[in-house]
């Protein structure tokens, strides 16, 4: 069945511009979310809902972007009520950053609901999102990945990785390396500025070699900045690395950079406004733990 019409739950500071890069590719979108304000910034080009039950009523597509899997079962099963407001068949896709096991149990009662289940979450931050570039790693069907593709693209790069759970594994994949590759971009630039050295041209010569990364470029500009303004926040990251260091545990595994990335971010969100602040605010806790205080 082609899908024509979307139900997006949860216009924050990707999905916002993920529901615009929607519209504007020819769907059909109706969108929600918690704070009303956030959902009539784009009632430029799509529809505002008075509440998810409205938001899915009539959609083929339900797309979720919100901010844990306690928040996605609630949408679906809770207060939010949407498995059972949405027409039979419809086909719910969770691109929101949560834990494998949650991704399995909405797909199983999705199912005895009579609707059809992606986990999809998403990387690229903010600027991908804008630019409809993000990197989306899918865990369903293979059937539902293709009828869904076309909405992808809208979006970004989709690629099939696995059965229900798959995707949500392949994100929390991406959220280990980044957590460990801002850390060790923190630590190079502080390296470098207590040896000498001027971090700025240390940042340009290293992107030219096998240093190189996005984080380098991206972040490494962030830390030089001192640009904390989240793209993505520090409690996500921690979020995703709780995350991480779970699934890894349950498959009989030992992730020590992970782990030592995990408990940095512990320690900067407990940090007074620290939760909030971007994640290449890494570098405030590794000043702060060398006793640089600025």
């Amino acid at each position: 069945m082609e899908i024509a019409r979307i139900a997006f739950l949860g216009t924050g500071i990707m999905g916002a511009p993920m529901a615009r890069n929607i519209a504007a590719a020819g769907f059909d979108v109706a969108v929600w979310n918690r704070t009303g304000g956030k959902a009539e910034a784009l009632a430029d080009v799509v529809r505002v809902a008075t509440g998810v039950a409205d938001a899915v009523a009539d959609a083929d597509a339900v797309i979720t972007m919100v901010a844990d899997g306690g928040a996605v079962t609630d949408l679906y099963f809770g207060t939010g009520g949407a498995a059972e407001a949405a027409r039979r068949g419809a086909l719910f896709i969770d691109m929101s950053s949560i834990a494998p096991e949650i991704a399995r149990d909405h797909a199983a009662r999705l199912g005895e609901a009579g609707h059809a289940h992606i986990d999809a979450p998403v990387s690229g931050g903010e600027a991908g999102a804008i630019a409809a570039s993000l990197v989306i790693m899918a865990g369903a069907e293979e059937a539902d990945f293709a009828r869904a593709r076309p909405l992808f693209e809208s979006m970004g790069r989709p690629t099939f990785v696995g059965g229900h759970g798959a995707g949500q594994a392949a994100k929390l994949v991406n959220q280990a390396i980044v957590g460990v590759t801002i850390g060790a971009v923190s630590e190079g630039l502080l390296l470098a500025e207590k040896t000498g050295c001027d971090p700025v041209a240390v940042r340009e010569t290293l992107m030219g070699g096998f240093a190189t990364s996005r984080i380098l470029e991206l972040h490494g500009q962030r830390m030089l900045d001192r640009n904390w303004t989240p793209g993505g926040a520090v409690r996500m990251q921690l979020k995703d690395l709780e995350n991480a260091v779970a699934a890894a545990e349950a498959a009989g595994l030992t992730l020590p950079l992970t782990e030592a990335a995990r408990t940095a971010y512990r320690e900067l969100a407990t940090r007074p406004g620290g939760a909030e602040l971007d994640h290449s605010a890494y570098l405030v806790w590794l000043e702060e733990r060398n006793g640089l205080f600025r």
